[in-house]
């Protein structure tokens, strides 16, 4: 190969390589560039009130930024930030406790099977409700369905305690309730929907706003809060208590839920007799 020849490919891979190196800072300057712009579009979306559910959607941190925030409380709660639920006749005599997270799998078995027993014994006035809702299934995924479920469980709630029934009971459907793998339930858009399938609660803007600005967001986190420092021993869900004591099958704090209604019955009339 001549000088030349060996000159001019040398020429050649040097303006390759420059080319290759231009490319390269242009594509980066391009991600900067991306990435700026990202970062003012999430300012400009909070400015302009839709900037909740762009830090919901992104940054589960949030939630854990509540914890000390000031609650709002729905209607027809009571005690220290609205955390103390109860639903059913001032007439009944005795209270079940309910403890239940609402991605809970089992919980929406039972809601299935069971849901529509308990809500004619509370209906009748056999007993009230005392519900406690948990989250510690967003805690194993760092998920926000729980979370999100449980503020929008509150906004029903905010309605009437028979919207809030009807809606729990809509979300442990077998049409709604996703599998606990699939974080469904940190949309918005996905609880509304099921929402709608509420009379009270259909095309209710005041629960639609609710939701979607998480008015009760730091309510969630202080009815979680109430889960995890119960009394009564409960880690899981769902768990029944009455008398302060766990209704479970074989009598014993480790012992599983009743989860058929001839278990259900048995355990709750015996708790009622007590």
């Amino acid at each position: 190969m001549s000088k030349r020849n060996s000159q001019t490919a040398k020429t050649a891979a040097r303006e390759r390589l420059r080319e290759e190196r231009e490319r390269q800072a242009r594509r980066a300057k391009a991600k900067r560039q991306a990435i700026v712009a990202g970062s003012v579009v999430a300012v400009l979306a909070a400015a302009g009130g839709i900037g909740y559910a762009v830090v919901q959607a992104n940054k589960p941190a949030y939630w854990a930024g509540l914890k000390d925030a000031k609650v709002v409380a729905p209607a027809n709660t009571t005690g220290a930030k609205g955390t103390t639920v109860v639903i059913g006749k001032s007439t009944a005599k005795k209270t079940l406790k309910v403890y239940e997270d609402p991605r809970c799998p089992i919980c929406a078995s039972f809601e299935q099977t069971v849901g529509a027993t308990v809500k004619k014994d509370v209906d009748d006035g056999k007993y009230k409700i005392q519900y406690i809702g948990g989250t510690f299934i967003d805690n194993k995924d760092n998920g926000q369905g729980s979370k999100n479920a449980l503020s929008a469980l509150g906004a029903a709630l905010n309605v009437s305690p028979e919207a809030f029934l009807e809606y729990k009971s809509a979300l442990y459907s077998t049409t709604w309730h996703p599998d606990e793998t699939t974080d469904k339930f940190k949309d918005d858009a996905y609880l509304i929907k099921v929402a709608d399938t509420v009379p009270a609660l259909k095309n209710n803007t005041q629960f639609q706003n609710a939701v979607k600005k998480g008015t009760y967001d730091a309510w969630a986190m202080a009815m979680s809060a109430t889960f995890d420092n119960n009394k009564d021993g409960v880690s899981g869900t769902p768990s029944f208590v009455m008398n302060g004591k766990l209704l479970t099958t074989n009598g014993q704090p480790t012992g599983n839920p009743p989860m058929s209604v001839a278990d259900f019955n048995r355990l709750v009339d015996a708790a009622l007799k007590a």
